[in-house]
C-alpha cells in the first residue's frame, strides 16, 4: 500500500466496521458517526474526484479551507490519499483545487473550487456561482474504492514525532477518545486529528460543549480518555 497519510491511518484500523471518527456539534445538535469503512469510502470518492476529474497528481497542492467537521476530515483524508500536498491556514500560492464553504468563496480565486456544505448528510449547496462545484454533486458520483498511484510530499510536511509521542502517552490503540482539541491549522491538524488516528484511536470530536457536557458525552460514548485543550 502506498504510504500516503490516509493509507497509514486506515492501515491502523483493526476492524473497519467499528467507529473511527464521530462528530458532535452542540450548536446544531449534530452527531455523525463514521466507521473506518464509511470514512474510507468518502475519502476514496474525494481522491477519485481529485485524480479523475480535476487531474490532481501526487505532489500537487490542494487547499482545504474548512472548519472542523466530519466532511473536513474526509476531504483531508481524500486529498492525502490522492498524494496531494494539503495546504491549510494562511496561504497565498496557487492550488489545483480549493475546498471551502459558501461563506468563504470571496476569499478564493482558483480554477477549481468546491463548496462543502458541512451538514450531517452531505447534501448539495444551492445557488452557487457559475464555475463553482458542489461537493455533493461532484464527489458522490465517484467510486468508493481507491488505489493510490503514488504519494507526494507528506501533507503538512510530516506529523511531528513530538505530536505522536504526546498522543501515545495519552491514548492507546483501539481506545475510544473524546476530544475538544482544535484542528484548524497545520500544527493542530497534525497533533489533534492525525496523531490520534495514527496511533489507532477511535476519535470522538466535540464542538461547543462545556466540561459537564463533554463528560456526559464521554460516558455515553464509553470513552476511555478525554482530551481537552
Amino acid at each position: 500500500m502506498t504510504d500516503t497519510l490516509t493509507s497509514l491511518v486506515l492501515g491502523r484500523v483493526a476492524d473497519p466496521a467499528r467507529p473511527l471518527f464521530t462528530f458532535y456539534d452542540e450548536g446544531t445538535g449534530e452527531r455523525t458517526e463514521l466507521s473506518a469503512a464509511t470514512l474510507g469510502n468518502w475519502a476514496a470518492k474525494i481522491a477519485n474526484y481529485l485524480r479523475d476529474e480535476v487531474g490532481v497528481a501526487p505532489g500537487d497542492d490542494v487547499r482545504v479551507d474548512l472548519p472542523e467537521h466530519w466532511q473536513s476530515a474526509a476531504v483531508l483524508l481524500g486529498a492525502w490519499w490522492a498524494g496531494a500536498r494539503v495546504l491549510v491556514g494562511d496561504y497565498d500560492g496557487d492550488a489545483r483545487v480549493v475546498f471551502t464553504t459558501a461563506g468563504r468563496l470571496d476569499q478564493h480565486d482558483a480554477d477549481e473550487i468546491v463548496v462543502v456544505p458541512l451538514d450531517p448528510f452531505a447534501m448539495g449547496s444551492r445557488d452557487l456561482p457559475i464555475g463553482v462545484d458542489d461537493f455533493g454533486e461532484s464527489v458522490r458520483a465517484h467510486g468508493d474504492r481507491y488505489s493510490p498511484v503514488g504519494a507526494g510530499e507528506l501533507a503538512l510536511d510530516e506529523v511531528p514525532t513530538s505530536a505522536l509521542a504526546r498522543i501515545e502517552s495519552e491514548v492507546e490503540a483501539g481506545q475510544r477518545v473524546v476530544s475538544t482539541r482544535p484542528w484548524d491549522t497545520a500544527d493542530t491538524i497534525a497533533a489533534n486529528l492525525l496523531a490520534p488516528l495514527l496511533v489507532g484511536a477511535s476519535l470522538v470530536w466535540v464542538r461547543g460543549a462545556d466540561d459537564a457536557r463533554v463528560d456526559a458525552i464521554a460516558a455515553m460514548e464509553k470513552a476511555g480518555r478525554v482530551l481537552r485543550p
